[in-house]
């Protein structure tokens, strides 16, 4: 694929994902695979530039204003390429010829537009803060009275892409021991600062194809969530419930703290979802695990009966997502699914139908990858006021008694995860002891 086509291909993607009302991951995807005569390295790079771009939406919207053009995927391309490719006006206008796999020729308004782009640089000092640290303006007061005085900081740090991380399944290997295996396949990695079982890779690797991967060793699972599961302190003999379980990341985590052993049972409303986490369990020699989905009505049934009955429950809840903008830029601007009151509404409907499920003595750990207060904290007030059965455990404390290495980086009785000051993902927990 010519430098050309790629600039083509830039603006036909970017414009289907600003039209549809979907995730542009799925979009991606969909749009690669219907277009196998596109090769890998050419896929790698139209897709690094298309995330690129929606990692730095605010600024091209604020150039494309500031120099008149329109807000086409087109025009938000050729500013990128200048602007953050680097390409200056002559490449730009000579990739622009109009051929059988280029874009079309320059207009006029575009040609008097770019050359004022010449010797710019993508950051101005005239642009207002939000749009430097691409903020959308809903979301500046609640995050501000979360992050005070380092507001810009966290933000600034939620724009590039995420660490890959990795969890090493301790139930079949060490660490070290993995770490020496993908040394040997060329990955290099660092051992994660507070996850014990935590691997940081210092450079691209097609995991998919490793030893370890195929094997069962490892599982792709940011720090941060690593960090939700050794705060359950889940131990081998317990009964644990992993609530919201989706495709099973957690409760792969959960199992392996429990070294086999014990009981641990895994529901989510989505069935489809909840399946997948059968054959990860399995190649992860996971076998004292249950799958039980809420939408079926036995299951249903089922829950209503375990009054008292688990020594830990995760809650890992529905949310806005807030915490994962580093790996999902798009969801600072769009919104899929319900909205963030109605994200909310279920969130304190889960805790409630969840609460009984906990015995005497036993943990309930409310999670979520949010940001935002009204899924957070507001939430275990609220549960708190109306269930004095259950008091908060200090953070502090569950650290300590927990795997974790390091003090705990965190004050006060709740956790809070961010980027900037932990280099995981935006995380929340809050760890409560039902009295006995």
């Amino acid at each position: 694929m010519t430098p050309a086509a790629r600039l083509k291909t830039t603006m036909d993607l970017w414009d289907l994902i600003e039209r549809a009302k979907i995730p542009m991951d799925n979009i991606c995807g969909d749009y690669f695979r219907n277009r196998k005569y596109i090769g890998s390295k050419d896929r790698a790079d139209v897709a690094e530039r298309v995330y690129s771009l929606m990692r730095a939406r605010a600024h091209m919207t604020w150039w494309r204003d500031r120099i008149g053009l329109d807000h086409s995927a087109r025009s938000r391309t050729l500013i990128y390429a200048i602007l953050i490719d680097g390409r200056d006006f002559k490449n730009v206008t000579d990739l622009c010829d109009g051929g059988k796999y280029s874009p079309d020729p320059l207009s006029d308004q575009e040609h008097t537009a770019l050359k004022k782009l010449e010797g710019q640089r993508f950051e101005h000092p005239d642009m207002p803060v939000l749009t430097r640290v691409e903020c959308p303006e809903w979301a500046e007061d609640p995050l501000r009275a979360v992050f005070g005085d380092e507001f810009e900081s966290e933000m600034e740090a939620m724009i590039p892409p995420a660490h890959l991380d990795v969890r090493v399944n301790t139930i079949k290997a060490a660490r070290d021991d993995v770490r020496a295996m993908l040394e040997k396949q060329d990955i290099d990695s660092i051992a994660c600062p507070y996850s014990p079982v935590g691997l940081r890779l210092t450079g691209k690797a097609f995991l998919s194809k490793t030893k370890a991967f195929a094997k069962g060793l490892i599982e792709i699972q940011d720090e941060g969530s690593q960090i939700l599961a050794a705060l359950c302190c889940a131990r081998p003999g317990m009964q644990v419930l992993d609530y919201c379980a989706g495709g099973g990341g957690k409760t792969l985590a959960l199992a392996a703290e429990m070294e086999g052993k014990g009981r641990i049972v895994a529901m989510d409303i989505e069935e489809r979802r909840l399946a997948k986490a059968k054959p990860r369990l399995t190649k992860a020699g996971i076998h004292n695990f249950e799958l039980r989905p809420i939408a079926d009505d036995k299951h249903r049934k089922w829950f209503k009966r375990q009054k008292d009955k688990f020594d830990v429950v995760l809650i890992d809840a529905p949310c806005s997502s807030s915490g994962t903008w580093r790996r999902n830029p798009d969801l600072r601007w769009n919104t899929y699914g319900p909205t963030r009151e109605a994200i909310q509404g279920m969130q304190a409907d889960i805790l409630e139908k969840v609460a009984h499920s906990v015995k005497p003595g036993g943990r309930l750990v409310y999670a979520t990858c949010s940001l935002f207060r009204t899924e957070n904290e507001d939430q275990i007030e609220l549960f708190l006021n109306n269930h004095p059965e259950f008091s908060l455990i200090p953070a502090a404390k569950v650290w300590e008694e927990s795997s974790l290495q390091d003090e705990c980086p965190v004050d006060g009785d709740m956790v809070r995860l961010t980027p900037y000051r932990h280099g995981t993902d935006g995380f929340f927990a809050a760890i409560m002891e039902k009295r006995a």
